[in-house]
């Protein structure tokens, strides 16, 4: 059972993170905090495989420059030279950008002191961008005392995220300009089945049209209770390194 209050600061901290790597804006400031998030979570990984995709964003970083992740994020999401990846859970609902996703976290949000801020952020609501954003603010909210905001992440997580994001995460990987974002969409893979552990939500089946080429491992009962307690001491064990960094 995983001490939920003891990895909210680790949980926000991710949260945090993703959103700038899927926000669309055009503001200086936009990855602002970046450099400083992939140190702390870099020390203390949700696994190996993100532990090192961590590593090559840090080093695209230093090496290419945040104006070679803006390009590639355009690219892959705005570009019409190539099939831009969608980001809505709308789009992965029902095949529309505005549908009742949008609707459903339009409806999460009034039932908050959270706002979208129009003049800045164009995007429908349920984009991954907004989404994770309303969470990383949501987690925030919970850690300052606000338990009646626990329920609402709950539902935003089980109907509005987890029903389509392994989807959206193998369109980021393989599309043909991923580059950094492949390693991010493998951070945002971990993290996701993290997420799954924490709220006790199964990973949902894939659609008819996505085909696994991966053989499925099968463990045993104790071997999964291993390796999800590993995960979550390992993100109790980035809490107190967020804890440390921020004093």
């Amino acid at each position: 059972m995983i001490n939920k209050e003891s990895v909210n600061k680790a949980r926000s901290l991710y949260y945090g993170f993703l959103s700038k790597m899927f926000v669309f804006t055009t503001h200086a400031d936009r990855y602002l905090g970046i450099n400083e998030a992939l140190r702390v979570m870099i020390q203390n990984p949700i696994d190996e495989n993100s532990g090192e995709a961590l590593k090559e964003i840090q080093a695209f970083l230093n090496t290419c420059g945040q104006t070679a992740l803006i390009q590639e994020y355009d690219d892959i999401f705005h570009n019409p030279a190539y099939k831009v990846v969608r980001n809505t859970a709308s789009y992965y609902d029902e095949g529309v950008e505005s549908g009742h996703q949008r609707l459903a976290v339009k409806n999460f949000l009034a039932k908050t002191k959270i706002r979208r801020d129009e003049a800045n952020f164009k995007e429908n609501e349920d984009s991954v961008g907004f989404i994770f954003t309303f969470m990383h603010e949501l987690i925030e909210l919970i850690m300052q005392g606000g338990k009646e905001y626990e329920t609402i992440q709950h539902c935003l997580f089980v109907e509005v995220i987890n029903p389509f994001m392994d989807e959206f995460v193998i369109n980021v990987y393989e599309h043909p300009m991923s580059k950094a974002y492949q390693s991010v969409a493998i951070v945002l893979n971990a993290f996701m089945a993290f997420e799954r552990m924490y709220f006790e939500e199964a990973k949902p089946p894939f659609k008819e049209k996505i085909r696994v080429q991966k053989p499925v491992e099968v463990i045993s009962g104790a071997e999964a209770k291993r390796r999800a307690e590993n995960k979550a001491k390992k993100m109790a064990g980035l809490e107190a390194k967020v804890e440390r960094a921020i004093r």
